[in-house]
């Protein structure tokens, strides 16, 4: 997925880590963050791949 900002990916690794350190809020804020922080990646550009993210409460 290179959308972001300098035509970046934002791969699995920064993915992982981000998801981990808000891990600790409850599901719909985690839900709200990493939309928030997906949009701001991509910014103006447009979404040339598909997306699924899917949580999972234990």
């Amino acid at each position: 997925m290179a959308s972001g900002a300098k035509g970046k990916k934002f791969m699995v690794k920064k993915m992982r880590e981000y998801v981990l350190s808000i891990s600790h809020l409850p599901m719909e804020e985690q839900h709200q963050n990493i939309k928030e922080v997906f949009s701001n990646w991509k910014g103006d550009f447009e979404q040339v791949d598909d997306v699924c993210v899917i949580g999972i409460k234990i």
